[in-house]
């Protein structure tokens, strides 16, 4: 610790009790020249020492675990991601799940056909706009479908609102 100075570092406590962490909290990190991550066990880390050195109070979610370690290597995980250099292609971080607040769309790998099961045929047609805008519009179904609370949030376009429209009818 004495190596980096409380000035250019985020010491991040891991606890339940904390701000649940993100999408957008993962991106805010990322641009953090250094990070600094305490993991607690059982019962925490004395009070008196988190008031002194703790910036931030960080949770993965609304339950209890027995350490902070798992929670932290999750964060790692998120915020290594989008560290240029990380991923083989910089730019997959930025069409995954949570941008724009919607989920990620299906994927799909060879074969075309699996268990007689077929790979949608716009994604065969080599009509790129085309299969961008069945992938945006399959973002949004599985996002309603599944996280609808997102929906609130998501930066939708007027091409998705009426999208979303057409699906009422």
């Amino acid at each position: 610790y004495s190596s980096v100075s409380e000035e250019n570092a985020k010491v991040i406590y891991m606890s339940p009790k904390g701000k649940v962490l993100n999408q957008n909290m993962v991106k805010e990190l990322s641009k953090e020249s250094h990070l600094i991550i305490l993991c607690g066990h059982y019962e925490g880390i004395d009070e008196r020492v988190l008031e002194m050195i703790v910036t931030d109070n960080v949770s993965i979610g609304d339950y209890v675990l027995t350490g902070g370690e798992l929670p932290s290597m999750v964060m790692i995980d998120a915020i290594s991601r989008l560290v240029p250099g990380v991923l083989n292609n910089d730019v997959s971080a930025e069409f995954e799940s949570f941008n724009d607040n919607l989920l990620e769309y299906p994927q799909y790998t060879r074969p075309a056909s699996f268990m007689e099961r077929e790979v949608p045929p716009i994604l065969l047609s080599g009509n790129h706009p085309k299969v961008e805008e069945w992938r945006r519009q399959q973002s949004i179904l599985r996002t309603m479908e599944r996280r609808p609370d997102l929906m609130e949030k998501a930066e939708l376009t007027k091409q998705d609102i009426k999208f979303i429209k057409s699906l009422d009818k």
